[in-house]
């Protein structure tokens, strides 16, 4: 892929690793959220204020749960796929690379894991 010599080629795919990182805990926290508000929903519905009933909320947020987890393990595999098309030159020497491949499979986990742990409502 790269005929540069250039250890920035490695550097510039970390970044997109860890920016598809961020996206995927916001995907996770959104759903969070949504699955959330529809139980504060359902807590003004039993302190009689009046509300529409929400119930696709839990299952909407389940999904961008898993949605975040989803994308998590999809920049592992698209950073791996840039990571063997380099040449050793352009990865620093005693540079961890999997470390973001590490933190990417266990915020995937996690997101699985909340994803399963959240009751519904």
């Amino acid at each position: 892929m790269s005929d540069l010599n250039d250890p920035r080629v490695f550097f510039a795919a970390e970044r997109t690793l860890l920016s598809w990182n961020r996206t995927s805990l916001t995907l996770m926290g959104f759903g969070f959220m949504i699955e959330r508000f529809g139980l504060f929903m359902r807590l003004l519905v039993v302190q009689h204020v009046p509300v529409r009933p929400v119930s696709a909320s839990h299952w909407v947020g389940i999904a961008f749960i898993l949605l975040g987890s989803l994308t998590a393990l999809v920049a592992i595999v698209q950073y791996r796929k840039v990571l063997i098309t380099l040449k050793p030159v352009e990865v620093p020497k005693g540079y961890a690379v999997n470390t973001g491949v590490y933190l990417n499979a266990l915020i995937a986990v996690m997101g699985l894991v909340l994803s399963f742990a959240v009751p519904e409502n």
